[in-house]
């Protein structure tokens, strides 16, 4: 099923896309009591995005991405610009393929995402140019410990950083030069899946003299150790640590340097550490060879923030069915320090309650990979529902998500195996969601056959909600604590379907009745957006004395 584009979600977005053309303000992160919006334009902003494929930033395949991102429901694409491609001759620099990305994203009404594949690419070298690659002696490989040279560019080389550093600068000038008035593209990820494969760190000659010399003083007292050496410093984890020191000081040395021509927010992607097996008698992954090791994973991510202060945002990439993983990775990104952006998830069912349970702890972005309708594309020329769906329900309250996400105003429910039935604590006022259909009164919910229910609730007043969902109904009560000790209750003055136009409420009709009588009822498809008020009505002598 292809889900109709709305009218009215054009229209806003026509309307967005010419007041933007207009602003001069730069895209920039907003931090309010530990949480974060993405602010274009002077405003908020949820990157509803798409990543293409490695292969699709070409003139000869971006005509099968467009379509595919249309039918997603987009307003971000994330798109690749090669160093080799940009760069083919030292200092010759050719910018044509990043202006067919600036200049398509804004005939697509879309705003952009760079992603520079410059050093590192999934924790290897295959973006570098040849004249990077040709010549190792000037610019160096890692070295396994047992003398492999790895096709991976060590992070301890001056020559190669600078010149990714002179690269990316030029890349930065040249948007500046043709978007800085636009703001088309909106963020910039610097590297891809930083670190390296095939070795915990770089074993060669220049690296073991820097190894066993001491850890540099400031950065160890930004993570309050002591002075020493690495091995004295880190312990067990001295290789590792050593690798992401090494990986965070070179790339935050490479997004000053853009940051120097054009400060757009830059993030770095992360392939993170996923859980081993239990019968595999480990504790962890194997640094190196099932993640690229000194990359900004879990256990990574001080060592960054400390050496990178350059890079904005620490991104995970997320591609598992485990629920209580994916929990537990945004409880590590989701920091007072760090805005939750997921920018590369798969297209399962599972990544649709995902993308709600990441709205629901603050993600300024979400982000599926290899939308595009290319030969390397698994989907078929239509857009997973559950992924469109998610696009189409939110898209025309993005702004307001992303202003509710920082006022902290927002929560979501999503639907697990034996939750049918979840509650939502806003101060003294619980939202109950219940999943499933039919719902019986007096029973449990029945919740849906593959769990895929999700709803959320946002706090717009004292006793004012906005609700939207799928296959979920949500009402609302005092907490039972709160009710008891005031002798009162919940009742609706009005629940009003509507949409939000400029930032302003619009109603299309109320609902009432079989509409509110047994909850806010949601199904797959309707997109429909409630705002209901309630007030505080007494308890009689007699529901009291209940």
């Amino acid at each position: 099923m292809k889900f109709a584009r709305f009218g009215c979600a054009a229209a806003v977005l026509l309307s967005f896309w010419s007041i933007a053309a207009a602003s001069q303000e730069m895209p920039r992160l907003e931090k309010r009591d530990g949480r974060y919006a993405l602010v274009v334009d002077g405003k908020p902003f949820l990157v509803l995005g798409a990543q293409i494929n490695n292969s699709s930033s070409w003139a000869s395949t971006l005509p099968d991405v467009w379509p595919a991102l249309h039918d997603l429901h987009v307003n971000t694409v994330e798109a690749p610009v090669y160093w080799e491609l940009m760069e083919p001759e030292p200092g010759k620099f050719d910018f044509s393929n990043v202006d067919l990305l600036v200049n398509q994203a804004r005939e697509n009404q879309m705003h952009l995402v760079v992603l520079w594949f410059g050093t590192w690419k999934n924790g290897q070298n295959h973006y570098v140019p040849e004249w990077i690659k040709t010549d190792p002696k000037k610019y160096p490989r890692e070295e396994t410990a047992y003398g492999k040279l790895l096709d991976v560019m060590s992070p301890h080389s001056t020559t190669t950083m600078e010149a990714d550093k002179h690269a990316f600068a030029m890349l930065m000038r040249h948007l500046n030069e043709i978007d800085g008035d636009r703001h088309t593209v909106i963020m910039i990820q610097v590297e891809n899946e930083s670190g390296s494969v095939g070795s915990v760190r770089d074993f060669s000659p220049a690296a073991q003299k820097l190894f066993v010399g001491n850890v540099p003083a400031s950065f160890a007292g930004a993570l309050h150790k002591k002075d020493g050496t690495w091995s004295q410093v880190f312990g067990a984890d001295a290789d590792e640590s050593f690798a992401a020191y090494a990986a965070a000081h070179y790339i935050g040395e490479i997004a000053a340097a853009g940051k120097a021509e054009y400060p757009l927010p830059m993030y770095c992607n992360v392939w993170v550490t996923y859980p081993v097996h239990a019968l595999e008698n480990r504790d962890r992954a194997s640094a190196g060879q099932e993640y690229p090791s000194g990359g900004p994973q879990q256990q990574n991510i001080d060592i960054w923030k400390a050496a990178a202060p350059a890079i904005d945002v620490l991104a995970p990439d997320f591609y598992s069915d485990d629920v209580s993983f994916f929990r537990s990775v945004v409880s590590a990104y989701h920091r007072p320090d760090n805005p939750l952006f997921v920018p590369e998830t798969g297209r399962t069912k599972n990544f649709g309650r995902y993308f709600f349970y990441a709205l629901g702890h603050g993600a300024i972005g979400f982000s599926p990979f290899g939308v595009d309708y290319t030969s390397w594309s698994t989907t078929k020329h239509e857009m997973p529902d559950y992924l469109s769906e998610n696009y189409a329900l939110v898209g025309p309250i993005q702004q307001q998500i992303a202003q509710w996400n920082l006022d902290g105003k927002l929560q979501t429910a999503i639907e697990e195996p034996g939750t049918q039935r979840q509650t939502l604590k806003f101060g003294d006022v619980d939202a109950i969601i219940s999943f499933g259909y039919p719902q019986h009164d007096g029973q449990m919910p029945p919740g849906t056959t593959d769990t895929h229910g999700r709803v959320l609730v946002a706090q717009t007043g004292p006793l004012e909600f906005v609700v939207t969902g799928v296959d979920a109904s949500v009402s609302f009560h005092f907490a039972s604590d709160y009710s008891t000790a005031h002798n009162e209750q919940l009742e609706i003055l009005t629940a009003e379907e509507g949409r939000y136009e400029n930032g302003t409420w619009t109603r299309t009709r109320i609902w009432n009745g079989d509409q509110t009588d047994r909850g806010l009822n949601f199904h797959s498809g309707t997109h429909q957006l409630v705002r209901i008020r309630f007030h505080a009505l007494p308890l009689t002598d007699t529901e009291i004395k209940k």
